[in-house]
C-alpha cells in the first residue's frame, strides 16, 4: 500500500499534471469580508500628507479681513408732533396783463396726518393799470391802483419727506408738497371763483418752526377787456411758519 502511494505521484509527475495541495485550495476569507460588529466604528483615514493634518477647520463666523470704518455723528432734527400750524408770507404776484407786484398775507393749516395736511391761506397785492393809462384815456380802474384780495382752502400731501444738510454734521428735516384747492379773489369790486394748485418745500429750523417756499397758480375769470376770459396768475411767496 505504501508503494502505491509513492507510484501516484511519482506517475503524475512523470506525465507532467501539476500538483496542488489541498490546503491551497480552499478559500481564505480576506480580512476585509469578515463581518465586523455594529457597535464598532472603521478606524480613521490617516491624513494624506503631513500639512493636510496641520489645517484646522475654520468656524463659519470667522472674518478674516475686519474693514475700518470712519463713520460721521450727524444730528437730525424731529419731525415736530405739533399739528398746528401759523404762518407769515411774501413774494410776488403776477397778474395776467397787469403785470407784478408784491404780495403778502397770513396762512393757517392744521395736519391730519404726518403726510396730509389742509390749509386757510388770506393774500392781498396791489394791481396798476398804468400800462392801459397810456394807451386808454382814463384808463380801466376807477383809481390808477386797485387792491386784489384772495381767500383760499386748500389741501397738501407730502410727497418727498425726507433731509436736508446744511453742513456735513447737521441734518434739518424737509418735505416738498403737492397743494392745491378753491378760493375767492376779490378785484375790481368784483368777487371771482378762484382755483388755485401748485407746490412748494418746507425746512424745519427747528421743531417749532420752518422756513416755506411756495409757487402757485390762481385761475378766475376776468372780463376788464371786453372779453371774459381765464387768467393765469402765478404767485411766488417764501416766509416762515410757527407749529403749536
Amino acid at each position: 500500500m505504501r508503494l502505491s502511494a509513492l507510484a501516484v505521484p511519482l506517475l503524475a509527475t512523470a506525465l507532467g499534471a501539476p500538483m496542488h495541495d489541498a490546503r491551497a485550495d480552499d478559500p481564505q476569507p480576506s480580512p476585509a469580508a469578515v463581518p465586523q460588529p455594529a457597535d464598532q466604528a472603521p478606524a480613521e483615514q490617516a491624513p494624506a500628507s503631513g500639512a493636510a493634518s496641520d489645517q484646522q477647520p475654520k468656524t463659519p463666523n470667522e472674518q478674516v479681513i475686519e474693514p475700518e470704518l470712519d463713520r460721521r455723528n450727524v444730528k437730525v432734527t424731529h419731525i415736530p408732533s405739533n399739528d398746528f400750524e401759523v404762518g407769515l408770507f411774501a413774494g410776488t404776484y403776477a397778474v395776467q396783463n397787469f403785470g407784478s407786484s408784491l404780495v403778502e398775507g397770513v396762512r393757517l393749516g392744521y395736519h391730519i396726518t404726518e403726510d396730509v395736511f389742509v390749509e386757510a391761506t388770506y393774500g392781498q397785492t396791489k394791481v396798476s393799470d398804468s400800462t392801459f393809462r397810456e394807451i386808454l384815456p382814463g384808463g380801466i380802474f376807477p383809481n390808477p391802483t386797485e387792491t386784489l384780495r384772495y381767500y383760499n382752502l386748500n389741501a397738501g400731501y407730502n410727497v418727498l419727506p425726507g433731509e436736508f444738510f446744511i453742513t456735513k454734521h447737521t441734518a434739518k428735516v424737509a418735505a416738498l408738497y403737492l397743494i392745491g384747492g378753491v378760493g375767492s379773489t376779490q378785484f375790481d369790486k368784483q368777487r371771482h371763483l378762484t382755483i388755485d394748485a401748485g407746490f412748494g418745500t418746507r425746512v424745519w429750523l427747528f421743531d417749532w418752526a420752518a422756513l416755506q417756499v411756495d409757487l402757485r397758480d390762481h385761475v378766475f375769470s376776468l372780463d376788464l377787456l371786453g372779453e371774459r376770459k381765464n387768467t393765469q396768475n402765478l404767485e411766488l411767496t417764501g416766509g416762515l411758519t410757527f407749529f403749536f
